[in-house]
């Protein structure tokens, strides 16, 4: 597998994130300084909204304005010409925090949550995926999933990848326009032994490339894995002097721009300085959504 040379973009965050490439810039929730961040190319930050609830999942609808999932308080907020608002409350509806959220062309948000997390995965409760409606009306998705979390749309809109982190795979649907999904499916099987020569991944933030390939965060290892369909690693970047894995996407002007985001905690005693975002190129450009 190569060996990529990786660049700092920005340092200084606590827990950064969603890191999404929009409108020529990156942007990114850092969970704890309560804050969505747009970041330019060379690297300078600036602090677009504060989320008191603990911003996570990001994502724009067809009419430019900014979704955000707010973990604490279940809501998930729409940034409009500088207004910040609930879009649609998801306390009713989610027994753990939310978490990472993709919006589809048509503008659908589907968001996912912890759930009621047990001593061992066995132990967890089911949850199901969250879709938003564009007007900002609830229904669920799909039911059963196992702490759904980063998520990525086909370059056709046509299929829903969901990563489910506790359950050690992806879950592929089809999307339709109205935002319905149907014909699940098993996309990755990432539990040792499954793929030969297939280790454990844990996935967390993904990105999609134009062959059809998930870069995703394995927070088990410490590293970032492209996965091809059925969980294949085909390529591995592992990281060192104490940092996590947390997400990744693809972007820049020519979408082969890798950003990490990295860290050396996820927990709320995190410090300014100890989330980074790190970036390499790649070969192979982005693609779907986000």
């Amino acid at each position: 597998m190569a060996s990529r040379q990786l660049r700092t973009v920005l340092e200084g965050g606590r827990f950064f994130e969603a890191p999404r490439w929009h409108e020529g810039a990156w942007w990114t929730s850092d969970f704890y300084r309560h804050g969505v961040y747009r970041v330019t190319p060379d690297g300078e930050a600036t602090r677009v909204v504060e989320v008191e609830g603990q911003p996570s999942g990001l994502g724009w609808l067809p009419d430019g304005s900014l979704l955000i999932s707010s973990m604490k308080d279940r809501r998930v907020l729409r940034l409009a010409d500088g207004e910040l608002t609930t879009h649609c409350d998801l306390s009713g509806h989610a027994i753990g925090d939310l978490n990472d959220m993709v919006v589809d062309a048509n503008g659908h948000a589907f968001v996912g949550e912890f759930g009621r997390l047990g001593a061992t995965p066995a132990e967890d409760t089911l949850v199901t995926l969250k879709r938003v409606a564009p007007d900002g009306t609830y229904s669920p998705a799909a039911e059963g999933l196992h702490f759904p979390n980063g998520m990525a749309v086909s370059a056709d809109g046509r299929t829903l990848l969901v990563g489910e982190s506790r359950g050690r795979r992806y879950s592929a649907f089809d999307l339709a326009a109205d935002g319905t999904l149907s014909n699940r499916r098993f996309w990755a099987e990432l539990d040792e032994g499954q793929v030969p020569g297939q280790t454990r991944v844990v996935p967390d933030g993904c990105t999609l490339d134009a062959e059809g390939h998930l870069w995703v965060a394995d927070t088990l290892s410490d590293r970032f894995v492209r996965l091809a369909p059925g969980g294949r690693i085909v390529e591995e970047i592992a990281l060192s002097d104490g940092l996590h894995s947390y997400a990744c996407a693809l972007g820049g002007e020519d979408g082969r721009t890798l950003l990490l985001a990295v860290g050396r905690t996820h927990g709320p005693e995190a410090r300014d300085g100890d989330a980074m975002l790190l970036a390499t190129e790649v070969e192979v450009p982005h693609a779907g959504l986000p």
